[in-house]
């Protein structure tokens, strides 16, 4: 079968080699049992997106019934709370059908044999989505573990009103955004052009990867983890010799204080991601309509691109006994037009298929930005140039020796490099404890 080749040959170079010849043998034994059979079938989905039963209800009453393929939603926690039920469920052998999965966590899924090579069954749904967010779901091989459903394109909003009043210039490279916050402080020493914080780890894997980092890749039969490679460590070095010079804020975002910052023009940017309208609408609904979005500044004025800061897809479980009906469910959802403008509408997601970007859903700005009409605009042509990703088998321990090592570097204005030296030892370490092989 067509799909043992394809697993296999990622297993063989990305992913399993370092469990051995067991794990081996089980993802093989997986796609032996994934007969691409359609319906009739009865699928549960394990997704945390809200409204996602109304955009269901739409399947079902159309091509669902038609082809008698039954989806049920089961409601779930997001990040790695899901992550660890589909792997404990997977273990039991009582995995769903489907699930919602955050792009980061698909090599732990792969790795595990919890989700399935859906290549022969995913039809042209390539075309629907731009390269660098398609990569993020065969992780660089010529499988498919999952249909991409909503991505986070990064992108700079500020103050345009604040701007205007300390004459400042939207920055188009982080050369230029180092001298807007130098010359903010000087206009004003109680007022921030942003802060850098610690306590979400997808905005520095964001920027990492927008400056052209590849924190896990193979060579050969073994893994290679460059968390500390020159282009992580010029972020790093970037971010925390602003913070040292006093040059932009160290407090952590979504607290209280955050929000008073950003509601009262004491911070007047915030380098964030597609989804910010929402939680600005939140942390500063003072601000409504003040606001305006930009691209990322760049690392050089020829350049043009972005990083990557959220987003999710939705996989086939090894587990299903209907890996055929689940994949074509997984097609429509994340690909029809009808069901992409649902998922707007009911779930508040951005789409990560490039046509729904500019569908009827997107004419209209978010409200809080409605003073910026080709907000969407704007937003679909910065996601086309998203950056490839690099996704390993244990980013969750990585996010968490940033939060830590980071989020002291930041509060104590101290060296940057030395918590990417703990972010890249702490990551290699825990790899070679679960029994990957890793090239030093």
């Amino acid at each position: 079968m067509p799909n043992i080749t394809k697993h296999r040959r990622f297993v063989a170079t990305a992913v399993v080699v370092a469990l051995g010849a067991t794990t081996l043998a089980a993802c093989g034994g997986s796609d032996d049992d994934s007969e691409a059979q359609s319906g009739p079938a009865k699928l549960t989905y394990w997704t945390w997106t809200p409204g996602m039963d109304k955009v269901v209800d739409l399947w079902n009453k159309g091509p669902g019934k038609e082809q008698q393929i039954t989806v049920t939603v089961k409601k779930q926690a997001s990040g790695d709370t899901l992550v660890t039920k589909i792997l404990t469920a997977h273990k039991a052998g009582k995995g769903p059908d489907l699930v919602q999965a955050e792009y980061q966590a698909l090599p732990t899924l792969v790795s595990n044999d919890a989700v399935a090579d859906i290549a022969d069954e995913a039809g042209d749904a390539k075309s629907k989505f731009a390269d660098g967010v398609w990569q993020q779901t065969t992780l660089g091989s010529d499988a498919v573990y999952a249909i991409p459903q909503d991505i986070g394109p990064m992108m700079f909003y500020y103050r345009d009103d604040l701007f205007k009043k300390y004459d400042l210039t939207v920055p188009k490279t982080w050369d230029e955004f180092a001298e807007t916050a130098r010359k903010l402080k000087k206009e004003d020493a109680d007022v921030d052009l942003t802060t850098f914080s610690a306590n979400d780890s997808g905005l520095f894997a964001g920027l990492a990867q927008q400056a052209g980092a590849e924190w896990w890749t193979t060579e050969g039969q073994k893994w290679k983890v460059g968390i500390d490679d020159a282009a992580t460590q010029k972020v790093a070095d970037f971010w925390g010799g602003l913070v040292k010079e006093g040059a932009i804020d160290n407090q952590p975002m979504y607290t209280p204080a955050w929000n008073k910052a950003l509601n009262t023009g004491k911070q007047i940017a915030w380098v964030s991601a597609v989804w910010a309208p929402g939680t600005l609408t939140t942390a500063a609904p003072d601000t409504q309509g003040k606001w305006k979005v930009a691209p990322l500044p760049q690392w050089s004025s020829s350049e043009n691109t972005t990083g990557s800061w959220g987003g999710s897809s939705t996989a086939v479980t090894t587990d299903s006994k209907n890996k055929g009906a689940a994949a074509k469910f997984a097609a429509w959802l994340n690909t029809d037009p009808e069901a992409l403008t649902a998922l707007a509408k009911e779930g508040g997601i951005y789409p990560a298929a490039t046509t729904a970007q500019t569908s009827d859903a997107f004419t209209e700005p978010p409200a809080f930005f409605s003073n910026q009409a080709d907000f969407y605009t704007t937003a679909s042509e910065i996601a086309k140039t998203t950056a490839p990703s690099a996704w390993g088998p244990n980013v969750n321990v990585a996010y968490t020796t940033f939060k830590d090592a980071f989020g002291a570097a930041a509060k104590d204005k101290s060296d940057f490099g030395a918590a990417l030296k703990s972010m890249q030892d702490d990551t290699v370490a825990d790899m070679k404890k679960q029994g990957f092989e890793v090239a030093e």
